[in-house]
């Protein structure tokens, strides 16, 4: 199969009608052959209903339906499980992404041999409270990755097949998708400017909670990323450090004591000090132990309950 075509929702019945019908226009015109996956996070309305009823009339419409709602990384990481196109297109199902920009990211991958192509809404339609923090994001996620794209957030992206089957996304991290991907040895990430259209139905997911975890996900992210198969590396290195700093203030006040015979050097700061630089060493190490043997073992991040599958 050529084209996968992934669309994670919840709650949006009124868009998906539309969002089919237009997809189907766009891509018949390539002459590929494709498919449409959704993947309902838990949707309390009629959206799994309306996927049943769009699967009578369009062939390459599939479903998976959590029984409760997991978030947007797990949705896309179940995606990735099941995809079969040898391009990956993710796309939101409110409408606001346009399937009018997908025979040009598929030319991206597949001609210019791109890993990933991340859309670029170079004009928003969206509220303060939503671009703000996306711009903060943006330019904390380019400092620290080294990734010089304008949007890690957009949901419209392209990637090669490859790279959809050897990475994991969990938590808030499919903002980070191109971080991952750089981390996994998909080096080659482009970036094209998309249209962005106003929300026509529904209500924004977006809410002021994610900020805090979007933040952690990337120091999750940037350390996973650098010592992730090497835990001992980060945790010894600490570790070392304040060990030798805690022995060497101790040796110090040994020499004094026995050489100067200087007394009540139990009750000096430095001595308190070195003690605890000794045991915050200690513990790091054992830390650094600790991960080395969790590493041994992949935590199963990524068991969700699929009700049902079309």
């Amino acid at each position: 199969m050529n084209l996968s075509i992934v669309i994670p929702l919840l709650n949006e019945e009124e868009s998906l009608g539309e969002l089919v019908a237009w997809i189907d226009k766009v891509v018949t015109t390539m002459d590929i052959e494709y498919e449409i996956l959704f993947i309902d996070d838990g949707s309390t309305d009629r959206s799994w209903e309306i996927i049943n009823e769009l699967k009578l009339n369009y062939a390459a419409v599939r479903g998976i339906k959590f029984r409760r709602n997991y978030g947007k990384s797990a949705a896309l990481q179940v995606a990735f499980q099941n995809v079969v196109g040898d391009v990956v297109i993710t796309m939101d199902a409110d409408l606001q992404d346009s399937p009018d920009e997908i025979p040009e990211l598929y030319s991206m991958i597949i001609n210019d041999k791109y890993d990933l192509v991340s859309g670029w809404k170079k004009k928003r339609h969206d509220p303060l409270g939503k671009t703000i923090p996306s711009r903060l994001f943006n330019a904390t996620t380019r400092k620290l990755s080294g990734i010089k794209l304008h949007d890690f957030n957009c949901g419209l992206k392209a990637y090669r097949k490859e790279l959809v089957k050897n990475i994991e996304v969990y938590g808030e991290m499919h903002r980070y998708i191109p971080v991952i991907a750089k981390a996994a040895g998909f080096a080659k990430i482009g970036e094209k400017v998309v249209t962005h259209h106003p929300r026509k139905h529904g209500v924004s997911k977006f809410g002021l909670e994610r900020v805090m975890r979007g933040y952690l996900d990337l120091a999750s992210i940037m350390f996973v990323g650098k010592f992730g198969k090497r835990p001992m590396h980060f945790f010894g290195s600490m570790g070392t450090v304040l060990g030798f700093m805690g022995t060497a203030m101790l040796g110090y006040l040994t020499f004094v004591k026995l050489f100067w015979g200087e007394a009540g050097i139990a009750n000096r700061p430095l001595f308190y000090l070195g003690m605890l630089l000794i045991i915050v060493g200690v513990q790091l190490f054992i830390a650094g132990f600790l991960a080395e043997m969790i590493s041994r073992v992949s935590p199963q991040r990524n068991d969700y309950a699929i009700e049902e599958e079309l």
